[in-house]
């Protein structure tokens, strides 16, 4: 059972046999069919049916000689808004499946940024094409939540908001020219490391971490598409599981400043989302490419 089912609001399936239901249902009446040339010669697909407001499940597999679909394996998956990142990008398939993750750096998260793929028949599809694809690609990421928490906005007036956002434009372009071998760059932002890390040692002694860090994007876990994020809420809709009936959060977030959407299970809401407030939570990212 996919972990991240309850997500989009499957919490109560608990048996195979709910979930043979589940993805024979798919397979039967999807909405959407991708079909590309696999690695074995057979033909791949990649069948997605919705469940609610641009989530769902897709279903991935092979046609055998008798032209009988064998399906190898399923994921939930929650289609975003916008475009997220146009970095530099890499796909790798994983090695147990035919399935792929993506991978960019981007100067705004300071890590190299992992997500599934959603969209892999299609990149497929452009491959078995004989497409050359562009090292910029752009990018939709979305997340999708076990759990969240909501918490309080950090009070800021507005020439606060304009030092904070004039001193991110600097430290993204500082980045930028670190990348590229400047040692001037690299010097300054690690004195501008030094001082943040004075600062908090010095303000955590009499302050919450959260009225100090206002957002942030890390690594969580072994696995090496999960994130522990925390952003501001941007954005906030609500919907039900078309099947199910079960109440699904939709979040955009401004996070590091960089925006994509969070889906959670209201079940697994610690408090009232609303704009201006900030979420807290464990996602697991995905991404869709945009060809």
């Amino acid at each position: 059972m996919h972990s991240f089912l309850r997500s989009i609001g499957f919490s109560e399936m608990k048996t195979k046999k709910d979930l043979d239901i589940i993805l024979n249902q798919v397979m039967d009446r999807y909405d959407e069919k991708v079909l590309a040339e696999a690695e074995s010669g057979q033909l791949f697909a990649q069948i997605s049916k919705d469940y609610g407001c641009d989530m769902g499940i897709s279903v991935c597999g092979e046609y055998d000689e008798n032209d009988e679909f064998q399906m190898e394996y399923y994921f939930p998956y929650f289609k975003g808004t916008g475009i997220t990142t146009q970095e530099k990008m890499m796909v790798e398939r994983h090695a147990g499946t035919e399935s792929y993750a993506g991978a960019c750096d981007d100067v705004r998260i300071g890590v190299t940024v992992i997500f599934y793929l959603q969209n892999g028949g299609e990149y497929k599809q452009q491959i078995g094409r004989g497409c050359e694809l562009p090292d910029i690609q752009p990018v939709t990421l979305t997340g999708l939540a076990r759990e969240g928490k909501i918490l309080l906005p950090v009070q800021k007036d507005k020439e606060q908001v304009r030092i904070e956002q004039e001193a991110t434009r600097t430290r993204n372009q500082l980045m930028l020219d670190a990348r590229s071998g400047d040692e001037e760059a690299i010097e300054n932002l690690t004195m501008e490391d030094m001082d943040t890390y004075s600062m908090v040692c010095k303000r955590i002694q009499t302050e919450d971490v959260f009225s100090i860090v206002d957002s942030y994007f890390m690594p969580y876990g072994i696995e090496c598409d999960q994130y522990n994020v925390m952003g501001e809420i941007m954005d906030c809709s609500s919907f039900r599981n078309t099947y199910t009936g079960e109440e699904i959060f939709q979040i955009t977030l401004s996070c590091n400043d960089m925006q994509f959407d969070v889906c959670i299970n209201a079940k697994d809401m610690l408090g009232e989302p609303a704009i201006g407030r900030r979420f807290k939570g464990i996602i697991w990212l995905q991404g869709q490419l945009h060809f």
